[in-house]
């Protein structure tokens, strides 16, 4: 007796569905769309591209040739174009666009950008591969579907015999198809090759359309540089506007808060000096509690200093990131576990935004997770440092963009970010939310 486990029987009864439902889904007709419009669309660029790159190439000497070469690689780049517009509306593949064209001024300006432009010569390499590998599945397509049509109406041909063509006279043995002293018995196995071949047509072409995403996003999405250079100005601006903000916060503080509070102090000190240079008679009492105000104030004024010092840069940093993380622990009104291993200590950059990073998911925990318990872990990864915060609370924390109680999320990210550290979150309903903070160990 073979017993078979639930596992593997569910994913057996997956299989058997994929494969029966796979010729009727409204992908697979998508898919063979997509490669009839995009070998068409690369047949066509092939021939033009092809056409004035020689004659680009032949006229090279003049500046008509070179023109010639330009104009080739700026269609190059429109076709690229279009191939992305039949990936996003019949794969649903959205790749994103490259950069645009920017071209210097002046005719030459704009010849030496157009021969230069990385983004026309990638979609010139993929009108070149895109033409034998589309002509692969169009003829793979056709074959199987052709072969498995003749299949299905051989018992109703009166006596017509298919003819093997393409893949499947490749797969089966020649005259299969066409024995000498055809029967019931044979037509019958004829039907049923047809079945088997409806049932497999659409996996070639799926084959086809897999390579042809592959060859998009490697080079029909933008230039790996150029998405390198877009990255590292995005962190810069987010960089730049989270200090903007850092500043701003310190100077309404400071103007707010701290010089209110040293304002006061010296005017009740003036009002102490001027009480005292009465020299006829001098009220004790009042000076006394003019100088008792302002010890009051100069105590609140030093505590103001010190948060505000702390938001800059935290004291408990001085001595670490493990003594910092295990002081937020300690503070947390959700008893935290700590856990630590690390080798290397990080830049003082890194520890800043790991400690803050922290403090503020340690905030969230006690003020919306509802858990009774959190874990931090912190651990060396190579270069890498790896911050996991866990509660046991309620879950659904995710990033937001609007004001909620998930907002505070999308700020750390970006924080990140702009180091190129990286933000995950598993929060589903019901808990437990795990949150993991990747940062380098030195920015």
């Amino acid at each position: 007796m073979v017993i078979v486990s639930q596992e593997l029987e569910t994913q057996v009864r997956e299989l058997g569905r994929t494969m029966l439902c796979t010729p009727f889904s409204k992908r697979t007709w998508s898919e063979l769309c997509s490669l009839l419009l995009g070998a068409a669309l690369a047949g066509f660029g092939f021939a033009i591209i092809g056409l004035t790159m020689a004659a680009g190439v032949v006229f090279a000497i003049t500046f008509f040739g070179l023109a010639v070469l330009g104009l080739s690689i700026r269609a190059a780049r429109g076709i690229g174009g279009l191939q992305r517009g039949i990936a996003r509306a019949f794969l649903g593949e959205q790749i994103e666009e490259p950069d645009p064209f920017a071209p210097r001024g002046g005719f030459l300006g704009w010849l030496q950008s157009a021969l230069r432009d990385r983004t026309g010569w990638r979609a010139v390499a993929y009108v070149v591969v895109k033409v034998p590998l589309a002509s692969f599945g169009i003829f793979a397509a056709f074959s199987v579907w052709f072969d498995a049509l003749t299949c299905l109406i051989t018992p109703f041909g009166g006596g017509y015999q298919p003819q093997e063509f393409g893949l499947v006279r490749v797969v089966f043995q020649p005259g299969y198809f066409s024995i000498g002293n055809p029967g019931w018995l044979h037509g019958l196995a004829i039907f049923c090759t047809g079945v088997i071949l409806v049932f497999l047509a659409p996996w070639p072409v799926r084959v086809v359309v897999y390579m042809d995403r592959f060859l998009m996003r490697a080079l029909l999405s933008p230039d790996p540089m150029a998405t390198r250079v877009r990255s590292l100005e995005d962190s810069r601006a987010q960089s730049v506007d989270a200090s903007a903000a850092t500043l701003r916060r310190i100077e309404r503080d400071l103007h707010d808060g701290t010089q209110a509070q040293l304002v006061a102090l010296a005017m009740r000190l003036g009002m102490a000096k001027e009480k005292l240079a009465e020299t006829d008679h001098v009220d004790l009492d009042q000076v006394r509690e003019l100088v008792d105000d302002a010890h009051r104030g100069a105590k609140e004024a030093i505590v103001e200093l010190r948060d505000l010092a702390r938001g800059i840069h935290p004291p408990a940093l001085d001595t670490g990131l493990e003594g910092a993380l295990s002081t937020l622990a300690a503070r947390s009104t959700v008893p935290t576990d700590v856990t630590i291993a690390m080798n290397v200590r990080p830049t003082p950059a890194i520890e800043a935004i790991a400690y803050f990073c922290v403090a503020e998911l340690l905030a969230n925990v006690a003020q919306h997770a509802n858990a009774s318990r959190a874990e931090i872990t912190c651990a060396q990864h190579g270069r890498w440092l790896r911050l996991v915060v866990r509660d046991d609370g309620v879950g659904g924390a995710q990033l937001s963009r609007v004001g909620s109680s998930s907002s505070g999320l999308t700020g750390l990210a970006d924080r990140l970010h702009a180091v190129d550290g990286g933000f995950d979150i598993v929060s589903p309903p019901g808990g437990p939310t795990v949150v993991t903070v990747d940062l380098p160990l030195h920015a």
